[in-house]
């Protein structure tokens, strides 16, 4: 296990931060603590992406960042999954 440096950004870019975390956390970790620290609708379901990758990765929310690749110093970013009809 070792600490990472990532940029979490919103889909619409509205909302980036850097954090620094473990690359044993989950995908899903860093969905859950984006949406509560910026107070996100928790009725919807997101999605990771490393934006770094080229081309984008989306992420397992259940896999670590490790077994997911994700590197310090990349960008990842959640979007909100868009369901047709609503």
């Amino acid at each position: 296990m070792s600490d990472i440096t990532l940029i979490i950004r919103t889909a619409d870019r509205t909302k980036k931060a850097e954090i620094t975390v473990s690359d044993s956390q989950t995908c899903g970790d860093i969905i859950q603590a984006s949406v509560d620290n910026w107070a996100m609708p928790k009725d919807t379901d997101y999605t990771i992406t490393n934006v770094s990758k080229n081309p984008p990765q989306t992420l397992n929310p259940s896999t670590s960042l490790e077994k997911a690749g994700v590197l310090s110093g990349e960008t990842l970013e959640i979007q909100p999954v868009l369901v047709a009809g609503r």
